[in-house]
């Protein structure tokens, strides 16, 4: 699974899942040229490269994502976690949802961790 990190994604979490499932490609924006770029040009990077975002931005990246698939635009798909969500818990559904899924899956869907 290709992942790409929010820059405001908790690097602990990161830590734990690629412990967790050491084949994930998951890269930071922040180690990427779109370090400091608006949600749409995440989305729109995340998107020619065909990675999932990881991000805890729940106030606006979702609105972004659904605009991208309402436009009929390529989105690999958004996954939420809440900010104030326990960093154990949060690797564990995580390790969960990216390791028995596909790309198919995520395919413009935004999931949120926990789920609601």
């Amino acid at each position: 699974m290709r992942v790409l990190a929010d820059e405001n994604f908790d690097n602990n979490i990161l830590v734990g899942l690629r412990r967790a499932l050491p084949n994930i490609d998951v890269i930071r924006v922040q180690d990427t040229e779109i370090f400091h770029a608006s949600d749409p040009a995440v989305l729109e990077w995340a998107a020619r490269e065909g990675r999932i975002v990881l991000t805890h931005d729940i106030q606006t990246m979702a609105g972004f994502a659904v605009n991208r698939v309402k436009a009929v635009l390529p989105m690999p798909g958004v996954i939420e976690v809440a900010q104030d969500y326990p960093i154990g818990r949060a690797i564990e559904e995580l390790s969960i949802i990216i390791g028995a899924g596909s790309p198919d899956d995520f395919e413009s869907q935004v999931k949120f961790v926990p789920m609601f």
